[in-house]
């Protein structure tokens, strides 16, 4: 065998171990990026099932609050928005803008339903109804998943920018195309606490 041929067995099998290793990273970082993209499908579907009750919950409480009409109009403006940016984000989990769009319009809607909650509870009558009570139920358990969700999520990117900025990894991840992902991080302190209810409790 010639030194010319050994040469070019040898550069052959170092590309084919390199092309090897590059598969390698990509499909690793593939399976990460789909991790975290089914971790938000999660979330959405909770976020979902929150933006269906809310129009009932206000639907309900606007025979008792006529006089805080502003307040039910914040609400579902509220609702509207976060819809909208929720839309948006789940269209692609992994743009910053997406995401922090979305995080900014959560914050806006649990303000507004912290306000229709606390005016709520000036109206006995509306903290009885039993239509109003099933419905602050369902919103908390919602709001609860929404977390345990939004937490799953976040453990998933976590994982998937480590093995991004991890040598070998970040040598090629951008030029493969992977960008570093967005926490659905809570900016807003009003966001923090999700809207407590106490409907029944008093």
């Amino acid at each position: 065998m010639t030194p010319v041929l050994i040469a070019l067995l040898v550069i052959f099998l170092l590309l084919g171990i390199a092309g090897f290793w590059l598969a390698g990273l990509y499909n690793g970082l593939v399976t990460l990026r789909n991790r975290f993209k089914n971790a938000f499908a999660q979330i959405d579907v909770q976020l979902k099932r929150r933006y269906d009750l809310i129009p009932n919950l206000v639907e309900t409480a606007k025979g008792y609050l006529s006089h805080e009409r502003e307040t039910l109009e914040a609400v579902i403006k509220a609702r509207n928005i976060a819809a909208t940016a929720a839309t948006a984000a789940a269209s692609d989990p992994s743009s910053p803008t997406a995401l922090r769009g979305l995080a900014g319009a959560e914050s806006g809607l649990a303000g507004a339903l912290s306000r229709l909650m606390v005016v709520s509870e000036a109206y006995p009558e509306l903290k009885a109804n039993e239509n109003m009570l099933r419905l602050t139920e369902e919103l908390t358990s919602t709001e609860n998943k929404i977390a345990f969700a939004r937490q799953a999520f976040n453990d998933a990117v976590m994982v998937y920018n480590t093995r991004r900025e991890t040598f070998p990894t970040v040598v090629v991840a951008g030029a493969l195309g992977f960008q570093p992902a967005e926490l659905f991080a809570v900016t807003d302190t009003t966001e923090r606490a999700a809207p407590t209810v106490t409907f029944g409790q008093g």
